[in-house]
Order: C-alpha cells, then structure tokens, then sequence
C-alpha cells in the first residue's frame, strides 16, 4: 500500500511538473527581453538578476500569462496596504484578489527589487553572496513569497536550464561559465575582451537562432514584425498599411527592395528611449543592431552615450537607453562596419 501512495504521489508530482513546463524558445525571447534590466537591477539594488528572470519567467509564465498582459506585472506582486497605484483583479490564492498595475515592465522590474530590498523579511537574503541563487531560491520561500512548496525547486531549475546564472556573473564584473554550445543560453558577452575571443564569440553568437512571434508584436510598445532574408519591403508596407518611404525612415535604413537578412523591421516610429535601462553590448553589435533590439531611435542611443554615428562599442559595455550616460563606452578593438555612401557617419544596415 506505502508503494502504490508513494507511486501515486510521485506521478501528481511528475504532472504538476509538466503541466509547468514553458516553451524554450519563448522562455529565451523573454530572457534576452528583459536580462539587461535584470543586470542593472541587480547593479541597483543587489537582488540576483538569475532570480530576477527565474522569477520573472515562472511568474508571468514567460511575459504571456493574463496578469502579465493586463498589468505589466512581471512578479505577481499583490496590492497590500501601501499600494497607491493602479491595481486590478486576479484570481490566485482566493477569488478576486488585488495586483499591482504598472505603466511598462521596467516599473515592474524595479518594483520588484525594491519590494525585497525594503521588505524586512527578505532583509536576510541580502547577507547571502548573491551568487548563490539556491539560498535566494530557498530563501524566498523561507520569507513567505511564495506558497508553492515547489518553488525554490522551480526557480532553480530555471536558472541552472537557461544558465540565468551568468546574468548575475555579469552584473558582479565576473565571466560567464554557461557553455556556449548550450541551446537555452542567450546571447551574453564575457570580460576582459580580446580581438582572438571578439571574433570567435562573433561567429558562435550568429550560429545561434533567433527566435520571435510571427506576424506583428511589440518590442518597447512600439509595433514590428520579424522579416525573414528575401521579403520585400513593398509587400510589407502593404500589408501592414505603412507608407514604404516612412518604413524606411522607421528603421532608419537606405531603401533597397528587399529585406537583406533575417531582421526586425518596424511599422511603427521607435521610442526616444528605451524600454530597459541599460544595454549590455554583444560582440559584433552595431549601434544600429542595438537601436533596432530595444526599439529605440538611433539618434537618442547616439546622444544619450556621448557616441558618433560610426562608433563599434565594445563588448560588454553598458549603454545607456534611458538618458544621459555619466560615462563614455570604451569602443571595440576591431569595428565591422562601413560607411553608407552618400551619408555621413552612417552605418550600414
């Protein structure tokens, strides 16, 4: 009889499990989304960014789940007493319970870390080193955030499958340890940088796949779509109704009849800043890639890091999306891009 319960209770456990599991691919899309707010964060205020998106991604079941889409909160952070702001309703441990709503994600993110910071009970979670995402894990739970009795277990599991722990790593001016190879990594650079180590990461980092919805989505509430190598650009002002001169000017880009590379093209004009704080710079980045990746202008990410159109900035240096940065970035050791005939200072695209 003790077997046949301890079978019965192993298979609840092996269902609730499964019945958890997420999507890699929109798990890695959420991860690259929201890590470079999650290092800064942790820069801030201490709070480990592998937390941050383990607990991110389990609480807005990676940026799709309803309270996520109708609050923009990322942690399922609940209203209590001094909560001033907007709230709506969810149903979560009894019917109709009160959540925070915030503006954007970022708010979310920084709320988040401030509720642990100011929050008495976690106040012990600060003596840890914060690359010890277990007794974070384990902690959390111990302090009452949570009332699955699983979730340590889970936070784990997400930090050690999308090696999130690299993102702390980072945010510590420490290297990464994940293994490139691995298919959950995304995309993260190492310090101190070589020409040798730039261009082996360049190539490692462009055999990697990048994964997005199809059709149109948001990136920093700004409309775009994915266009794959060969589209033509007609066919997407089209579709979506855009002029094709102002598709052009959207992206920042010189005409040419079809969509070069696989790539993000908006349909919309891009944010004067961006939805994140920071950027942390990938080998290989143009301030184009950048300025595409966060939905930002071009000229904004230029003024705001005290940079020329031409600039390559190296790996791992931290730019600015938000305002003006105090510091400038130090540039790459070898750039990769030319200049646009006719156009001054301009990268290709």
């Amino acid at each position: 009889m003790r077997k046949i319960q301890n079978s019965i209770v192993a298979f609840f456990i092996l269902v609730s499990v499964t019945s958890n599991a997420q999507n890699p691919e929109v798990v890695r899309t959420y991860i690259n989304t929201y890590k470079d707010l999650a290092i800064a964060e942790m820069q801030r205020t201490g709070v480990p960014a592998s937390i941050t998106l383990a607990q991110g991604i389990h609480e807005s079941t990676a940026g799709t789940s309803w309270l996520v889409q109708a609050s923009n909160n990322h942690f399922g952070i609940k209203c209590k007493s001094n909560w001033t702001g907007e709230s709506v309703k969810h149903d979560d441990d009894a019917r109709g319970e009160c959540f925070r709503k915030y503006p954007v994600a970022e708010d979310s993110y920084k709320d988040h870390s401030d509720f642990l910071k100011n929050g008495q009970r976690y106040a012990f979670l600060f003596q840890l080193d914060p690359a010890d995402y277990e007794g974070w894990a384990n902690g959390l739970k111990k302090a009452g955030y949570a009332t699955n009795p699983k979730y340590p277990l889970v936070l784990i599991k997400l930090v050690e499958d999308y090696n999130l722990q690299d993102y702390s790593l980072i945010a510590l001016g420490k290297p990464p340890v994940s293994d490139i190879g691995n298919p959950n990594a995304a995309i993260i650079t190492t310090q101190p940088v070589t020409e040798k180590s730039i261009e082996t990461r360049i190539v490692a980092e462009k055999e990697k796949p990048v994964n997005y919805p199809e059709g149109r989505f948001l990136i920093n509430e700004t409309k775009v779509i994915y266009a794959k190598k060969g589209t033509s650009f007609l066919a997407i002002a089209k579709q979506y109704d855009v002029d094709l001169s102002k598709l052009f000017e959207f992206n920042e880009m010189t005409q040419i009849e079809e969509v070069d590379k696989d790539r993000l093209i908006y349909i919309q004009r891009k944010r004067k800043t961006g939805n994140n704080e920071f950027h942390i710079v990938q080998s290989g980045e143009s301030l184009h890639d950048i300025a595409q990746l966060q939905a930002i202008r071009l000229e904004s990410l230029i003024e705001y890091n005290w940079l020329k159109n031409d600039a390559m900035p190296a790996p791992g240096e931290q730019l600015s999306l938000k305002k003006k940065s105090s510091t400038i970035p130090k540039l790459a050791i070898k750039t990769n891009y030319s200049i646009v005939p006719g156009k001054k200072n301009n990268p290709i695209i």
